[in-house]
């Protein structure tokens, strides 16, 4: 009778649950038996970047290259022709080379030992550094014809400030950088630097500092944009230090600086400018190139012929290509679908073109002597701020 009673309790107790579930009485039950969830709080907004006055604004506040995607080309350079831009600095000349054919096109005459191909501000002309010739030579684009070449001293290096105000030339020799017009390259201020080699640099992602490397005394800068003033230096923690290429991180935190002595990458916080840490690479490491996709950097070991992949996310190395049959990879940039990786030769009078998948080279173009600074254009984004193409 007991065990009655208790078995007649539960099905009564079941039938009422029952009844519960197909009511109204609750709510969240009802949810669930109609196959709705919970609503799913909204990912909170990124805060605005305040920004160099006059730069673009900032896209992502958390990826500086968001504007870099695969193609993704300003109307400015839409119509221009897809270019590989050599200068090497013992012929005095400019190979260019067609990317699709891997032909070479054209040899434009150049002033003495130009070091870069630089894109301008305004992404219309390719400025050629002419280092101990004094001169830039500019490049249309859209017809490869060389101009007028115009009067500029020691002109090693060459970017641009953010909001497109100033070009800033990094006077290697002179131990200087020199602040001018972006257009007619008339002087607006000259900044005198007690380090030696200015060479190379990248701007923070707000645009008001930027970090130089100083080549020959194995020293770093941090300059601020507006005031056109160094307002820090420090010498790096290694004997014999010869820093290189300079790239900011696509969340802004940190700048990674080559050096083809130390062997290795420097880590930077270039907002504290405290003593950064080095990370090894592979022998004379030197060119830093970001891929499309902000995830993975191409850095260029020139002195044993190969490419570390470093992942942005994971804060480390992941693979190792070498080239075969050797070479000296030096500077150089990705293409605008971001699939290929061009390179300079620097000893080797040669262009190598590698696949940013899986490593392997896809040509080899015997170009003029000492190659250096080539450029890819033209390349996603909506400003150059100078060198062989780090646009944002």
């Amino acid at each position: 009778m007991h065990r009655h009673l208790v078995k007649s309790a539960l099905v009564a107790a079941a039938a009422l649950t029952v009844l519960s579930a197909c009511g109204t009485g609750s709510g969240e039950r009802t949810s669930e038996a109609r196959g709705t969830k919970a609503a799913v709080p909204a990912p909170p907004e990124k805060k605005p970047v305040k920004g160099l006055p006059g730069m673009p604004p900032v896209l992502d506040p958390e990826d500086v290259y968001a504007a870099d995607r695969p193609n993704k080309l300003s109307p400015v350079v839409k119509d221009f022709p897809s270019r590989v831009y050599v200068p090497n600095t013992e012929s005095d000349t400019v190979t260019v080379i067609d990317p699709k054919t891997y032909e070479v096109t054209d040899t434009i005459r150049v002033g003495r030992q130009p070091q870069h191909v630089v894109p301008s501000w305004d992404l219309k002309t390719l400025w050629v550094n002419n280092n101990r010739g004094h001169t830039l030579t500019p490049i249309d684009p859209k017809t490869g014809k060389a101009g007028k070449d115009v009067e500029v001293h020691d002109p090693y290096n060459l970017y641009f400030t953010p909001n497109g105000r100033y070009a800033v030339v990094m006077a290697s020799l002179d131990r200087e950088l020199v602040f001018r017009d972006p257009h007619t390259m008339k002087v607006k201020k000259t900044v005198p630097v007690s380090c030696y080699g200015v060479n190379h640099a990248d701007f923070s992602l707000d645009g008001r500092y930027f970090i130089v490397s100083c080549e020959f005394s194995g020293e770093l800068l941090k300059v601020d944009t507006e005031k056109m003033e160094v307002v820090g230096q420090q010498r790096l923690p290694f004997e014999g230090a010869m820093p290189q290429d300079v790239k900011v991180s696509p969340d802004g935190k940190r700048f990674y600086i080559a050096d083809m002595m130390a062997h290795g990458m420097w880590v930077l916080d270039g907002d504290t400018f405290t003593e950064p840490a080095l990370m090894p690479t592979g022998k004379g490491c030197h060119g830093l190139y970001v891929g499309r996709d902000s995830r993975e950097m191409y850095v260029t070991n020139r002195g044993e012929g190969t490419i570390s992949v470093f992942d942005f996310t994971q804060g480390r190395l992941t693979k190792k290509w070498k080239l075969p049959d050797g070479g000296s990879p030096d500077m150089g940039g990705v293409s605008a679908d971001g699939k290929v990786l061009w390179l300079s030769g620097r000893y080797d009078a040669e262009v190598y073109a590698v696949d940013t998948r899986t490593g392997v080279q896809l040509a080899r173009i015997p170009v003029g002597s000492g190659p250096h600074g080539l450029a890819v254009y033209p390349q996603p984004g909506r400003y150059s701020l100078g060198h062989t193409g780090v646009f944002r």
